[in-house]
């Protein structure tokens, strides 16, 4: 299998990847939403967050099943940062939902590590299909 014959999908699937990294700022305008319960908005976080953990521990399951990614997408840094940051939101959210305060602190702080997981994620997979020109 020729891996020129890839490179337009993996422009688009990192294209695609980044775009919706900026869904991540849905669950940050929930959060500024006035008029809202402690446990409104962690039911809200809950919603997106295990999705989401779902999804990209899925993407992690398929990269190794098809031992396609490079050594960096798949690194141990990129896999349990991104797992330990989408876990903290899981877990900031339910606090939120049993009415601890502390969980929007958790929450808040692990999606915005959490972006910069997806963003270099996104960037990594379309700088490992362009063509080397060494």
């Amino acid at each position: 299998m020729d891996p020129e014959q890839w490179t337009s999908f993996f422009m688009l699937v990192g294209s695609g990847s980044a775009a919706l990294a900026g869904l991540v700022f849905i669950v940050s305008a929930l959060a500024l939403m006035g008029q809202q319960t402690q446990q409104a908005l962690g039911l809200e976080w809950l919603v997106v967050a295990l999705p989401a953990t779902a999804i990209n521990t899925n993407g992690y399951v398929q990269a190794f099943r098809l031992r396609g990614s490079s050594r960096y997408a798949l690194s141990p840094f990129r896999i349990v940062g991104g797992t330990v940051c989408y876990l903290g939101q899981i877990v900031g959210a339910l606090a939120l939902l049993l009415g601890a305060g502390w969980g929007i602190n958790l929450a808040a702080v692990t999606l915005v590590a959490n972006f910069a997981f997806l963003i270099s994620g996104s960037w990594l997979l379309i700088m490992g299909t362009l063509p080397r020109t060494d």
